[in-house]
């Protein structure tokens, strides 16, 4: 090597490839708000799809205390306890399977009214027989009557 060779080397060292600190914790920080921006809009997503589990559960619930009153001139009242012949009949749960499920269903007499002549039905989320992680602060119960009546903690709910 000639001698201007070995001086420009000592002048203009290899360079080095990768990230530095700084530009590392950058990425971090971006990273981190972007996080903060789209954890709360997940979470409410959820809460969202899981009310339209709960409804839909309502519906279904409300179309098979319908068909039981065509056929017996009544309504019935379930819950999970109830009888095994009467769960076969009834979906007490609002999710393909109790553990998945955010929502309990239960069928009782409407406030001050016979179970012959009106069923309120009422999801609760997050009992002990479904998913207890679950909790609806806003919305909490879900109730659908057979007069159509729907009510929950806020209007917005339905």
């Amino acid at each position: 090597m000639t001698m201007k060779r070995q001086r420009r080397r000592r002048f203009y060292p290899v360079q080095q490839w990768g990230f530095t600190l700084l530009e590392l914790m950058v990425a971090v920080i971006i990273v981190g708000i972007l996080a903060m921006v789209a954890f709360p809009a997940y979470t409410e997503s959820v809460l969202k799809t899981k009310r339209a589990e709960g409804k839909a559960a309502l519906m279904q619930g409300m179309q098979q205390q319908e068909r039981h009153y065509t056929l017996h001139a009544s309504y019935i009242a379930f819950n999970a306890e109830s009888p095994a012949d009467t769960l076969s009949r009834f979906k007490w749960f609002s999710g393909n399977t109790p553990a998945s499920s955010a929502y309990e269903i239960h069928a009782q007499a409407c406030d001050g009214r016979s179970i012959r002549d009106c069923v309120q039905l009422v999801a609760r989320p997050g009992t002990e027989k479904v998913d207890r992680r679950y909790r609806d602060p806003r919305c909490d119960n879900l109730i659908l009557t057979s007069e159509g009546s729907r009510r929950a903690a806020m209007e917005s709910c339905w």
